[in-house]
């Protein structure tokens, strides 16, 4: 007598194969939540180290940024120090000049006239003051003329000032350069001492 199997075999195959599907797909899941951990943990990983690969170049850039500001800090420290010596050693130098030039202002100030004001900016130096008569005053020019240290002397205003019945005053003022022995001057003046005097006299009391 023939076996007939009556199981539901085709069912039963049917579950089995849904069992390795679904033992398939569970691996997959695993290797792939698997992999995706350790990419993270990799990328993390990664991710910190270039963190602190770039926390380490801000420190370097700061310790950088600190010594370029000394250095400069330094640099100019050192040009004020420079300038300070410059300006010492410049007053040091030019101090035998200035009491040169003192000493020649008195020296060519002939009788009769005297120095009321005296301004000095650069080698130009502004003279004011009074004299008995424009003879006085001529004297005065060709006196700073003839100086070794003041040279191109220029006469800017002459006026006749009446303190009395009788007394009379000159008050001129003039412009002189400081100059030494053996230096030229950059710019001669444009006519001599006494023919700027004499235009003044023939143009009137006051330029």
């Amino acid at each position: 007598m023939a076996r007939i199997n009556l199981l539901p075999w085709r069912e039963q195959l049917r579950e089995e194969r849904k069992q390795r599907f679904l033992v398939a797909m569970g691996a997959t899941l695993m290797i792939a939540g698997g992999l995706v951990f350790l990419s993270g943990q990799y990328l993390d990983g990664a991710i910190e180290h270039q963190a602190a690969r770039n926390g380490f170049i801000k420190k370097e850039i700061a310790v950088l940024d600190a010594r370029i500001k000394e250095i400069s800090e330094l640099k100019e420290r050192r040009q004020q120090l420079l300038e300070r010596m410059k300006i010492i050693q410049d007053l040091q130098g030019n101090r035998p000049v200035i009491g040169r030039v003192f000493d020649q202002l008195v020296r060519t100030l002939p009788d009769g006239v005297y120095f009321t004001e005296l301004r000095r900016s650069g080698k130009a130096i502004a003279i004011v003051g009074a004299a008995e008569s424009n003879n006085r005053v001529s004297s005065l020019m060709r006196n700073l003329d003839a100086s070794d240290w003041l040279a191109a002397p220029a006469l800017t205003e002459v006026k006749a000032v009446t303190a009395g019945a009788v007394d009379q005053a000159n008050i001129f003022q003039l412009t002189v350069q400081q100059t030494q022995p053996g230096e030229e001057l950059e710019a001669a003046p444009a006519s001599s001492p006494k023919a700027s005097l004499k235009r003044k006299k023939k143009g009137g009391k006051k330029l």
